[in-house]
């Protein structure tokens, strides 16, 4: 088998990273040798390669499912939002300046020999390249500029698949209008359709997808339940829902349990920080933005954030900034990470992100932050302290802020030289490391102490949980539902086949 397929969307959050991740696992464990690959990807949850690249968190997910280490080869372009009107361009793995929404239909347009120089790369290494669009590949507004849709598709002749989620509604209608508004060249690489998250009777669906066929002329290759033990890395922080419990939701009658609130920044970064935690039986991890929850919870996280300054100043609109205080002086525990860390400090001097200057933190740490340029973004070891002595710990950092280091003990020791990182003020700890929670030994023994400063001793931490280990079982759970739900052989035919010789065109006479 070679070639490669782009699995589109008719809508943004349809599954598409969820049904790549899912054909990337299945091509790995037949032996194939296959790579993940999204030309343009819009996230603020982003991982970093071993050479220090920054790419899509996604990727880097679908790159373990396929066996592979994160590489800026399998997400060329990452905008990383900074408001709602601009966002920082990261072009194979790189910060490349920043960029207004009005005005990236241009740069788009010299980014296409990028992404296509990159996928036709990895098609020679590899067998088969399972690429990603992003939103809608119906987004016939930005068509004129687009790289990561039917821009991509066309250019390397590649045949596409449209996933919708029918869990919201007017699924069918979506696969009908969005390929409907495509124009002629572009129907012609719809070669079908793949409904997710079905819910109920599969015989109900089938005379609309029947129905679907004859409007079209486009079989739908599968439909993949609606699956409540789904969980995997998000990629739009957008996605990251007030109230949403993170993870699956465990019921093992346990009688302690920690309820953990991580707070939903508005430019929140990197959320899937919280998840190890939400690993863990009997822990309960629920975003929240209200000061009374922030006041309620055993454990508050505070996560990194694309904009501290503004992030900040968001945190004191609404109170949370006395409820966090209030919770310092009572030992009661915080976690910072990253942008959240540097709000604990005692002042923040940034010239760079938000361009404001020196502001006040919240003054939970003793440590200044002064913001440079040049962005630190690699992959870091180290070791850590437990009681059961030193453990080595991994994790990634990707930051502007630098710190002044006051009279707090550091959280961790990096490297052979021992270097501290971050900072411990009583129940108050801060780290710039994404990741750290993923170490197990390491999470154990701090959510212990946690439990402790939470004022519930009881509580019995799991011994045998493994972040790894459940990451593996997602991604073959998502690779098992494909497998059991969609017709594979037919799919995977147009891989080999390549993009359509001829498709029925839609015309506006179709509509009445």
């Amino acid at each position: 088998m070679r070639g490669a397929l782009l699995v589109g969307g008719a809508t943004s959050d349809a599954g598409k990273s969820m049904i790549v991740t899912g054909l990337c696992r299945v091509l790995a464990r037949r032996g194939v040798r296959v790579a993940p690959f999204k030309a343009q990807n819009m996230s603020n949850n982003s991982a970093i390669t071993p050479d220090g690249g920054e790419i899509g968190r996604a990727q880097a997910l679908q790159a373990f499912a396929c066996g592979l280490e994160p590489s800026t080869r399998f997400n060329p372009v990452l905008l990383k939002p900074g408001s709602d009107r601009r966002s920082h361009v990261v072009v194979r793995g790189k910060p490349d300046g920043q960029i207004a929404a009005a005005d990236y239909a241009s740069r788009r347009a010299q980014l296409l020999d990028v992404v296509t120089d990159e996928l036709a790369s990895l098609r020679e290494d590899f067998d088969v390249v399972i690429c990603e669009g992003a939103g809608s590949i119906a987004e016939i507004n930005l068509r004129g500029s687009d790289i990561a849709n039917m821009g991509l598709a066309r250019a390397a002749a590649m045949p596409v698949v449209v996933v919708s989620d029918i869990d919201r509604g007017g699924s069918l209608a979506h696969l009908f209008g969005t390929t409907a508004v495509l124009g002629a060249a572009d129907q012609r690489l719809v070669a079908g359709y793949l409904i997710n998250k079905f819910r109920g009777d599969p015989g109900l669906l089938a005379p609309g997808l029947d129905q679907v066929r004859e409007l079209t002329g486009r079989p739908t290759f599968g439909v993949v339940p609606y699956a409540s033990g789904i969980w995997i890395d998000a990629e739009d922080s957008l996605s990251v829902s007030v109230g949403r419990r993170v993870g699956p939701v465990d019921d093992d009658g346990r009688q302690v349990r920690l309820g953990v609130a991580a707070i939903r920044l508005p430019r929140i970064s990197n959320s899937t920080d919280v998840e190890a935690l939400a690993c863990e039986p009997g822990v309960d991890v629920t975003w929240v933005d209200d000061a009374s929850a922030v006041a309620a919870a055993d454990i508050v996280i505070l996560p990194g954030t694309r904009a501290t300054v503004s992030d900040l100043a968001w945190l004191r609109s609404r109170g949370i900034d006395g409820a966090l205080r209030t919770r310092a002086e009572r030992g009661r525990p915080i976690i910072g990470i990253c942008g959240g860390f540097q709000m604990l400090a005692r002042t923040i001097s940034d010239d760079v992100e938000s361009g404001i200057g020196r502001v006040e933190g919240l003054g939970l740490l003793d440590m200044s932050i002064r913001f440079d340029a040049d962005k630190i973004t690699r992959q870091v070891t180290g070791q850590a302290s437990t009681s059961v002595g030193r453990v080595p710990i991994r994790g990634y950092e990707i930051h502007h802020g630098r710190v002044d280091h006051g009279t707090d003990d550091p959280w961790i020791t990096q490297g052979e030289d021992l270097i501290g990182e971050g900072a411990v003020r009583g129940a108050v700890r801060g780290t710039h490391w994404h990741g750290l929670l993923e170490n197990d030994a390491f999470r154990r023994d701090v959510l212990a102490a946690l439990a402790a400063e939470a004022g519930k001793p009881d509580f019995a931490v799991c011994t045998d949980t493994s972040v790894a280990a459940i990451r593996t079982a997602q991604v073959d759970l998502i690779a098992d539902l494909l497998t059991a739900h969609v017709d594979l052989d037919a799919l995977f035919g147009l891989i080999d086949a390549g993009a359509p010789a001829s498709a029925s065109i839609i015309t506006h006479s179709l509509i009445h």
